[in-house]
């Protein structure tokens, strides 16, 4: 029986919680007894720039990076992000999409296509408005969380695996809005 391998590749730019939302979902993953391997590039994150995490779990897994078209789920939480690196998830994979728009450095205006554009590639794309979410649960940092919510719909977990890891990655004071927020994000989008 072949080795059966879930891959996420989360996207967006610095300062989103992409990094975090990465560790708990690798820490949902470990608790369940998969191997796990992750990599990350964090591109001038602590201005704004791209940021991306590979997170790749099953039974054994002996690359941590996710080569173009092999993504089961892309997860970006930005658009102009998502448009950037599509090319990483394979046919009939999910895209799920932060419908937040953050002005790269240098451009003026905000490119008006992206979403048709998105929707060229992967015509079933979900975009969420996570950071309204985050705001409604509580912070406007809890967009990461609320994206986690959205893909975790299409992973193998339970609500309470997921609960549990996130209750052990963020600060106590801010467990309850993180939950929120998870719900949130899961309501937003169907598996």
């Amino acid at each position: 029986m072949a080795n059966k391998t879930t891959d996420v590749f989360i996207c967006g730019v610095g300062g989103q919680g992409i990094l975090l939302a990465s560790e708990i979902l690798s820490d949902v993953a470990l608790a369940k007894g998969l191997d796990i391997k992750k990599s990350e590039v964090h591109g001038m994150a602590q201005r704004g720039g791209s940021v991306v995490s590979h997170v790749r779990y099953g039974e054994a897994i002996y690359s941590p990076v996710i080569t173009e078209g092999q993504a089961d789920i892309l997860a970006s939480f930005e658009k102009m992000e998502a448009l950037r690196w599509i090319q990483f998830v394979k046919p009939g994979g999910k895209v799920i999409v932060n419908s937040q728009e953050i002005l790269p450095s240098g451009m003026e205006t905000y490119p008006p296509t992206i979403d048709r554009k998105i929707r060229e590639r992967v015509p079933d794309a979900m975009f969420v408005d996570a950071l309204t979410l985050a705001k409604e649960a509580g912070h406007l940092r809890a967009v990461n969380i609320v994206m986690l919510g959205a893909f975790s719909n299409f992973l193998k977990f339970t609500e309470d695996e997921w609960k549990a890891a996130i209750e052990a990655r963020v600060p106590k004071k801010t467990i309850e809005i993180n939950l929120e927020a998870f719900e949130l994000g899961r309501a937003a989008v169907s598996g």
